[in-house]
């Protein structure tokens, strides 16, 4: 029967590189990120929640949600942090489900990887067959944001501050990926890895 497999990994960890992979090798992709995407767009239900709890300040011209604001709010104010994930996790986690049962019904021996960030933090690790961490040593984390231009070394390493550390995640992980060293490393591991979980089908 299919499985369900749960990716994570910090940010530049490579995480979102394992699930590439993967879906080349013939493994179906449930992205958590892009389902938080689609359940905040304007004007839908938890559009409406978050803007609720953190105000109109977030919320841009074309009334999409600015994703930085949203971030500097939710690192200075913890509360509503958990504010924010009590909205979005259990729509998330429920879209995850439906996605899930709808590909295992079309491939009922598929590997299905939910890419998620947070998999773990959210305790959504519990829900998963087995718990994928990719890590790679934190100096290397910083580089690889950094080159993508997005944040500053300072936010970079202020960003890695604030989630779970690697050893905390290494504790509940089933499989640890690591990735600190070439793309062609990387591949053969996961090419390893993929033919084990076919194995669990």
């Amino acid at each position: 029967m299919a499985i369900l497999v749960g990716v994570t990994g910090g940010m530049g960890s490579g995480k979102s590189t394992v699930s590439e992979i993967i879906s080349r090798l013939g493994g179906h992709i449930i992205d958590a990120d892009q389902i938080c995407r689609r359940l905040v767009e304007p004007g839908k239900q938890a559009w409406k929640e978050v803007v609720e709890v953190l105000g109109t300040e977030i919320v841009l011209p074309d009334q999409t949600l600015d994703r930085k604001k949203i971030a500097q709010i939710i690192f200075s104010d913890s509360g509503k942090k958990d504010l924010l994930e009590k909205i979005l996790h259990p729509k998330v986690f429920e879209e995850e489900q439906e996605e899930f049962e709808s590909l295992s019904q079309e491939n009922p021996s598929s590997v299905v990887i939910l890419d998620a960030a947070l998999l773990i933090e959210s305790g959504n690790y519990r829900k998963v067959d087995k718990v994928v961490l990719v890590a790679c040593p934190e100096e290397q984390q910083i580089r690889r944001i950094v080159a993508k231009g997005r944040f500053t070394e300072k936010d970079a390493r202020l960003r890695i501050r604030h989630q779970m550390s690697l050893e905390e995640k290494r504790v509940l992980a089933d499989y640890v990926l690591e990735n600190d060293s070439s793309l062609e490393s990387l591949e053969r591991r996961v090419e390893e890895l993929f033919d084990n979980l076919k194995a669990l089908t």
